[in-house]
């Protein structure tokens, strides 16, 4: 999965170049920070977040680069009627950095091994708006712990566990929020529809 496409406006995005004026009459100076996308090889984002995080200590760089994220997510899977959480990457590929934009920060996390480069059109970082960086902190606060239901209606399943145990039948509804599906057995020469746990079925 590709993180959303980055609004190209968002590079003008930096303010209108005045810097406020302090009560003295002098300019002040403020710092604007940032999330950045930066691309990292397969498999290296976890990787890559720690070896940036103790690049930015070493090289003294706390008061420009700030917040590194591996956006994940919680999935709760069922395998042989266990049920199980795992950790799922919700940008496999990618890393997200809350950093002030200048020369010294983009060479700290350019050259930081597993970075392949920065997102955004052709070697300029483009930062991500606030409603993308949002949509996404959303994203994984909201589905942490959502249960993951991989099956689909008048599918046969068989039922592995409770007193249903090796019945089998067809799904009838899904509910994503409880984690639950309606299966039709058949009971005493009728078809019943019981509501089971997702992790108490499996795909026949």
């Amino acid at each position: 999965m590709i993180p959303p496409v980055m609004n190209t406006e968002a590079e003008n995005n930096t303010g209108n170049g005045t810097e406020p004026v302090s009560e003295n009459g002098t300019e002040e100076t403020t710092v604007k920070k940032d999330w950045f996308v930066i691309h990292t090889y397969a498999g290296y984002e976890k990787r890559v977040k720690t070896n940036l995080e103790r690049r930015v200590d070493s090289m003294d760089m706390k008061d420009k680069i700030f917040r590194v994220m591996v956006p994940t997510e919680k999935e709760i899977t069922s395998r042989g009627g266990q049920k199980r959480t795992v950790e799922k990457k919700v940008f496999p590929g990618y890393v997200l950095v809350e950093m002030v934009m200048d020369d010294d920060s983009w060479y700290v996390v350019r050259n930081t091994p597993g970075v392949t480069g920065f997102v955004g059109p052709g070697s300029k970082p483009v930062p991500l708006s606030e409603k993308e960086i949002t949509h996404i902190l959303r994203q994984v606060g909201v589905v942490e712990g959502k249960p993951r239901i991989d099956f689909d209606i008048n599918q046969v399943v068989r039922v592995v566990s409770g007193p249903f145990k090796n019945f089998e039948g067809k799904v009838e509804e899904i509910n994503q929020e409880k984690g639950t599906v309606k299966v039709s057995v058949s009971m005493f020469g009728r078809e019943t529809p019981v509501e089971l746990e997702f992790h108490q079925v499996i795909k026949f």
